[in-house]
């Protein structure tokens, strides 16, 4: 364990998270890094890599996704397999409950917020396009993607769909940072989602319906490729 951290050297800013993601899976999936092993603490981690810590927890969450690591409370986290498992979850939200419920609540959201949005809504889900558009911190990203998704809820004016939305954030936001890292869907997902945005700041429900469920069911996709490499 020690030389395989010792040969690490710090990283460019850019792209940050997915350097250290991969290199750490990478090691992991290897053998480098075997089944038992109590990982680095964040901090000696982020030292290593030069990188802040919520990068490296950014990465270890991915982990724990695919199945390689689990955090104990007051140990740090162990490698558990060598070896990605085939049914990911965030956190105690599987990713097959999430993929399944998503259009269920997404998709009319998108429909009523067109509906419904008021002309604020509208210029924020405008802004959060061009904010994502020029962003390449993915947790920023990542953040702003939560926040697109809760504001489309609110903006529906149905306040089941808002908290429904506001209590899967964790998971949504595990399953972007995901999604980033394995998949490289930032630039495609931006794009989606100005075709959303622009459907509900038209008012046409059937645009923006039809743009949410193309979004949702492309990310589903992209899980479905993950899962399956």
């Amino acid at each position: 364990m020690a030389d395989w951290l010792n040969e690490k050297a710090p990283i460019a800013r850019k792209n940050a998270a997915e350097v250290v993601f991969e290199d750490l899976r990478g090691s992991i999936l290897s053998g480098q890094v075997p089944v038992g092993s109590r990982l680095p603490s964040e901090e000696k981690l982020a030292r290593t890599y030069g990188v802040s810590r919520p990068i490296i927890r950014e990465a270890m969450r991915s982990l724990q996704t695919l199945g390689l690591t689990r955090s104990r409370s007051g140990s740090g986290s162990f490698v558990i397999s060598t070896q990605q498992r085939s049914e990911l979850a965030y956190g105690d939200i599987s990713a097959r409950d999430l993929d399944e419920a998503r259009p269920h609540i997404e998709i009319p959201a998108a429909g009523w917020a067109a509906l419904r949005r008021d002309a604020a809504q509208v210029r924020e889900l405008l802004h959060l396009c061009d904010q994502m558009d020029a962003h390449v911190d993915s947790l920023k990203w990542v953040q702003m993607d939560s926040d697109f998704h809760t504001l489309i809820a609110a903006a529906s004016q149905n306040a089941l769909f808002a908290r429904i939305v506001s209590e899967s954030r964790d998971a949504m936001m595990q399953q972007s940072e995901l999604v980033n890292l394995l998949a490289h869907r930032r630039v495609a997902s931006n794009d989606e989602h100005r075709r959303i945005a622009q459907a509900i700041a038209a008012g046409s429900e059937a645009d923006a319906r039809a743009a949410m469920a193309d979004h949702l069911d492309l990310v589903k996709k992209a899980i479905a490729r993950i899962t399956q490499a």
